[in-house]
């Protein structure tokens, strides 16, 4: 099947000045479904003293899925998982009837 149509991704702010370009959802192409985020971040340098630190926020009856090229993200979420996405690694996490989660600069990077 041929390319039907590139999408330009739209700056999106999750809060906190934290940016991501947006690809999906896209007005256009409602049939992936209204709730699959396609959300890129980075290349992003932080100079000495600033984090790269999501609050605490809730998701329900969605998954998200984290992939690394580079650097280190911190997971939480309140089924007490802990832990530190490294380049490579795949973080599935799946929210069912609901969680809670924070993703922040690992200590060992600030």
């Amino acid at each position: 099947m041929p390319i039907s149509h590139i999408i330009d991704p739209r700056m999106h702010d999750l809060g906190a000045g934290f940016l991501v370009r947006r690809i999906l959802p896209f007005h256009a192409h409602k049939s992936v479904g209204p709730f699959v985020f396609f959300d890129h971040f980075g290349p992003t340098e932080y100079p000495p003293g600033s984090t790269f630190d999501v609050r605490p926020h809730p998701h329900i009856g969605l998954a998200t899925v984290t992939f690394l090229f580079d650097g280190a993200i911190r997971h939480r979420d309140s089924l007490g998982t802990d832990l530190v996405i490294e380049p490579g690694a795949v973080n599935w996490m799946t929210a069912g009837r609901g969680i809670v989660h924070s993703e922040r600069t690992p200590d060992t990077q600030r």
